[in-house]
């Protein structure tokens, strides 16, 4: 009659001795909140009655609404038609397994018009299968996973009421800003609590014993919107954009999503990766085959990085490593996994050479992981790599490295006994030298960053006089601060600079992406310029301001002193724009005309500081002095003197986490922080706009 789950809401055993245990039902009939109440036995009675009773809340009517139901949610029939064997009344489905349709990966929206887009999202594809009360919610791999998501199929149930249909859609958890999050559903699959989670739907195979894989995706959505509107809570219709892809890619890009789905408008649903479903990501990730794991010798348990590999014509070979997004709890989880899987020997071609310091065990190929990379290198390896979570919804065995169309594969792989490589033309040595530990980043990834970013840093660095930090033996040792050129630098060039006593000093700059990666093959992390060119050397033309807040200050307070300094530059007629400090507080830079030498460009920097420091004397002090900061954001104006440095534009922080100063624009002041951008984002978001695009278009400058 009846068929679901019930969850008690009270300690069961203290339930029922004080004889009133309250519940829920999910049921196809039964729902919601009920109790059991015990009367006590009559006189004459062997036992104690209990009443189940009805509580208000949503689902209490004012009729006897479950009097109507006088037959089996599993079969159709009455009980009259059970006795006499009639058959099921219910309706089958025409098929009982079918193969997802694929998207290929591409590089370009298509130019025609002909094309549905709509969001990619961030979970578990699942075909769910549903007659009557009987629900199937099949993975890729043909896994069924009716008790993780049980709730889902209570609802597609409703949805139904009683129809037959084949559904193809996506369970995800979604965050706060609506973003889904591969994650998210991770920890809601050990916690349920954890989230709220949504089966979002996008394609209808079946419906009332009818397969509709033939008909053209845009009739198939028609019948998926009519049979959703008003669906149950958890069941969300897809929507789509007809053409305008490029518009659709960017907006999902700038919402932060995974990307979009392209789909023909005409396609049949085939159940292959035959290009009528295309896949544009805003950032790189794909599932990969976990072939081992190390374990530094700082570590006595856990996980340090994962061995990853891929699946090329039948061979099982290895794509790099990922040493981020692993946390304590995926540790505890990873280590529970990798028993009975450990081996001897690798079961990848070309084994990576072990890194000083670290032990590493090899594992069964039969885990698969979700992971986000920055691209793949020249050597068919993975750049920035980062531990999203376990697919267990994927076979490993069906892992291949996804390509677009007409990509080929670098004709050199890896060798495991390199000594060195070569960026931008500069021989990098020691490649695998480790310079940050937490993410794990390589001497290489820095001076491949470094030529990555060229094209966007330089116009802020070409040609000023700068300071460099280098940390050669990576930032947990010690690191020296440099502004003259030490014997033997190659990419520089040197130039005489007056001094105040009258003499000169040799001092450098840099020309190219090549001084940029020179640099990095001596240990440079962090570039630090000068507020003028070589070419115009009294005349300042980019004006700093760097708000350092005292310790422990809220964010919030942080990004208040940001717009407030914006405020009083905007008052100035002056336009400003802002970048994170890769450490605690914000930098707000003005791009001036070189026309005021030093002294007036310094002395105005200053007065724009007292000036905050006398408006708002409770929040803000431009007293250098450590003990006028208490409580305070110290507005540093001492970065716009001769001689001075502030940190470039797109430059790494030689501290714990890789973090960089990024332009960012000043509507993202309230969302990213000023530590909140690392090497792997910074080179995802310049793929992107460029935040300070129109920087150098100004005009301003200050009144001699």
């Amino acid at each position: 009659w009846d068929e679901g789950v019930w969850e008690p809401y009270v300690n069961v055993e203290e339930g029922l001795i004080k004889g009133e245990l309250k519940f829920v039902l999910k049921g196809r009939r039964l729902k919601g909140k009920w109790a059991l109440v015990r009367w006590k036995a009559k006189s004459g009675e062997a036992r104690d009655n209990w009443l189940l009773l009805k509580e208000k809340d949503e689902y209490v009517k004012d009729i006897d609404g479950i009097s109507e139901f006088i037959t089996s949610i599993r079969t159709g029939r009455t009980m009259e038609q059970i006795e006499r064997g009639e058959n099921e009344k219910i309706t089958k489905n025409p098929f009982n397994s079918a193969d997802a349709q694929l998207a290929k990966l591409v590089n370009n929206v298509p130019e025609r018009e002909d094309w549905l887009y709509e969001l990619k999202y961030d979970g578990f594809r699942i075909i769910a299968f549903v007659e009557g009360n009987n629900v199937r919610l099949l993975t890729r791999n043909g896994n069924d996973y009716i008790k993780r998501f049980h709730d889902i199929a209570l609802a597609l149930i409703d949805l139904a009421a009683g129809r037959a249909m084949v559904l193809d859609g996506e369970m995800v958890v979604a965050d706060v800003q609506g973003r889904t999050d591969f994650h998210a559903l991770q920890n809601y699959m050990k916690n349920p609590k954890a989230g709220n989670l949504t089966y979002i739907v996008f394609d209808i195979l079946a419906l009332d014993g009818e397969d509709l894989r033939a008909r053209s995706l845009i009739e198939r959505k028609e019948i998926l919107e009519a049979l959703t509107k008003n669906a149950p809570e958890g069941i969300y219709y897809s929507r789509y954009v007809r053409g305008s892809g490029k518009e659709s890619f960017a907006a999902a890009c700038e919402a932060g999503m995974e990307g979009i789905i392209g789909k023909k408008a005409d396609s049949v649903y085939s159940g292959t990766r035959n290009g009528d479903w295309i896949k544009l990501k805003c950032d790189k990730r794909q599932e990969f085959i976990i072939v081992g794991y190390t374990l530094s010798d700082k570590k006595t348990s856990g996980v340090s990085s994962l061995l990853l590999g891929v699946y090329e014509d039948g061979e099982l070979v290895y794509v790099g490593r990922a040493g981020t997004g692993i946390s304590n709890a995926d540790m505890q989880m990873l280590e529970e996994k990798f028993k009975g899987l450990k081996r001897q020997n690798p079961p990848i071609k070309l084994v990576p050479k072990s890194r000083q310091r670290e032990i590493i065990t090899w594992l069964e190929p039969k885990l698969a992981a979700e992971i986000k990379f920055a691209e793949w290198t020249h050597d068919n390896l993975l750049r920035q790599a980062s531990f999203k979570g376990i697919r267990t919804d994927k076979d490993p065995k069906d892992i291949k490295r996804e390509k677009t169309e007409g990509e080929k594969l670098a004709e050199n792989p890896i060798k495991s006994d390199e000594n060195s490589i070569v960026v931008e033309g500069i021989n990098i040595t020691n490649p695998s030298k480790v310079l940050f530990e937490e993410p794990e980043i390589t001497k290489e990834d820095v001076a491949r960053y470094y030529s990555m970013v060229s094209e966007r840093m330089m116009p802020y660095v070409k040609g000023r006089v700068m300071s460099i930090v280098r940390c050669p033996k990576g930032i947990s040792q010690s690191c020296f601060y440099r502004k003259h050129p030490s014997p033997g630098s190659k990419g520089i060039v040197t130039i005489p600079v007056t001094i105040g006593s009258g003499g000169t000093e040799e001092y450098f700059y840099i020309e190219d992406a090549t001084g940029l990666v020179s640099e990095a093959q001596m240990g440079t992390l962090e570039f630090h310029v000068w507020g003028s060119r070589i070419n115009d050397l009294e005349k300042p033309d980019m004006m700093v301001f760097d708000l350092d807040p005292d310790e422990g200050m809220d964010l919030s307070i942080v990004r208040q002193g940001a717009q407030d300094i914006r405020s009083i530059l905007t008052e100035l007629s002056l336009d400003s724009y802002l970048k994170t400090s890769g450490g605690k507080g914000y930098h707000v830079v003005v791009p001036l005309k070189p026309a005021a030498d030093w002294n007036i460009f310094y002395d105005f920097a200053r007065r724009v500081a007292e000036v905050m420091e006398q408006k708002w004397p409770e929040r803000y002090t431009s007293n250098v002095r450590k003990a006028k900061r208490t409580n305070k954001i110290f507005i540093d104006w001492m970065r716009n003197g001769r001689g001075a440095t502030s940190i470039a534009p797109y430059s790494l922080r030689a501290r714990k986490g890789a973090k960089v100063s990024m332009p960012i624009t000043w509507d993202e002041l309230y969302t990213v922080a000023p530590d909140g951008i690392s090497m792997a984002d910074a080179l995802l978001r310049i793929a992107g706009n460029d935040p300070w695009e129109d920087f150098f278009r100004n005009n301003q400058m200050l009144k001699i």
